[in-house]
């Protein structure tokens, strides 16, 4: 019996002891896991390391942040356009068939300049009745002279020379108005005889400008409301910016614009605003901004879709070269030379505490290497090459940025990232 209660005993304190064993190796355990999770999230890569012959090969580039006279801009979509009163419809006073044109699309005619002729029978009786109404203004003269001298002598009745007075006055206005037309018509009524009369007439120019349009061709009838061809004088274009609401106060008269047209970016023209509109375009919720075309005016054509950019006031502001600001992200960096060092670097040196004498040794032969750090920025306005920052968080004063070469660095920091992982 008592050999029974020790057994008992015996096997009671190895349980507990066991379970105790048990409650003790799971703290043990979660530490183990937290330390894990620690680890496995790991920071963004922040710090690019180059060696001396990749930044020569490259050609990195260090500077500073310099304080840039910059000018903010605003963005504007527009067309070009010709006033109305630069533009003609070439149109014949008269019908007539078309006998000759004299221009093709493209050409530039001078105002008066003759661009077609047209031929009509009924134009030799206009001038036909021309000269009967002058024959007939000389034979009415002699008979109001004659109609008068006989009432002033008390021989002739006052009708007769009432009529005869009436007759002439009718005559002379047909005259002037059959003059009107025959000079509507290019025609010189002092040339006109019997002998000279004309059964064509030309069309000329109303404007200097360049022959958009010809709507006519030899033989076919024109008449007041046809169309012979149209002209417009590129040289009167002027640019309408459609400006959104919120930027019109921003809007002076006298402003520079720089645009480029919309499928032909190469080259920019110059404009300057000269007048502001008062009232929306249709829903757009835009209003038209005026400009005169200046300089250069070669390619341009009325209805081009340009995209402007309108100079605002000049500021001075911190600014870096363009090509020192890198995307990543949908966020803009720039790079700055730094003594921190990689995480790679920092395990490496607690790594080195325990390696061998020879080792370390190779260890010194690695290359020599710089630091630059990842420095997240906020873009502003740009200009002559310059772009305007904010950074994020505060830099030194004197940082060096890197001004040439910050897509290498950062790509070169990319790569690091993914070895890291």
């Amino acid at each position: 019996m008592k050999r029974n209660i020790i057994y008992i005993t015996l096997t009671f304190i190895f349980l507990v002891s066991c379970e105790k064993k048990e409650i003790t190796s799971e703290p043990e355990g979660e530490i183990k896991t937290e330390q894990t999770e620690e680890h496995g999230e790991e920071a963004p890569q922040t710090i690019a390391s180059l060696t001396d012959e990749q930044i020569k090969s490259v050609g990195v580039t260090l500077g500073k942040i310099e304080l840039k006279e910059l000018t903010s801009t605003i963005k504007a979509n527009g067309t070009l356009r010709v006033p109305n009163n630069n533009k003609a419809t070439i149109t014949s006073m008269y019908g007539g068939i078309i006998k000759t044109l004299n221009v093709q699309i493209g050409d530039f005619v001078k105002k008066g300049q003759v661009i077609a002729s047209i031929s009509n029978p009924e134009y030799i009786q206009l001038q036909e009745q021309y000269l009967t109404v002058k024959s007939r203004i000389a034979f009415a003269e002699q008979e109001y002279r004659r109609q008068k001298e006989l009432f002033d002598n008390d021989a002739g009745a006052k009708k007769n020379l009432q009529s005869s007075d009436a007759e002439l006055k009718t005559l002379r206005t047909q005259k002037s108005s059959l003059q009107r037309q025959l000079q509507i018509m290019g025609i010189n009524p002092a040339n006109v005889n019997n002998g000279n009369l004309r059964s064509g007439l030309v069309i000329t120019s109303p404007i200097s400008g360049t022959v958009s349009n010809i709507s006519a061709q030899i033989g076919s009838y024109v008449d007041i409301s046809s169309p012979v061809a149209d002209v417009i004088d590129n040289g009167s274009l002027h640019l309408d910016l459609q400006v959104f609401e919120k930027d019109l106060p921003k809007m002076k008269v006298g402003q520079i614009v720089h645009f480029k047209l919309t499928n032909n970016p190469e080259t920019e023209y110059d404009a300057k605003i000269f007048s502001i509109g008062s009232s929306f375009e249709n829903e757009s919720k835009t209003i038209s901004v005026h400009c005169s075309v200046t300089g250069n005016k070669a390619g341009l054509i009325d209805g081009m879709n340009i995209t402007g950019i309108v100079s605002l006031d000049k500021s001075t502001t911190p600014a870096v070269p363009n090509e020192a600001i890198v995307e990543a992200d949908s966020k803009f960096y720039i790079f700055i030379k730094t003594d921190k060092k990689t995480e790679e670097h920092s395990h490496a040196e607690e790594n080195d505490e325990h390696e061998h004498a020879d080792e370390k040794k190779a260890h010194e032969k690695e290359p020599k290497t710089v630091n630059f750090e990842k420095i997240q920025v906020i873009k502003g306005s740009s200009d002559m090459g310059y772009t305007a920052i904010t950074t994020v968080n505060e830099i030194p004063a004197d940082a060096a940025v890197v001004t040439k070469g910050a897509f290498f660095v950062n790509a070169k920091l990319s790569n690091s990232g993914d070895h890291a992982h």
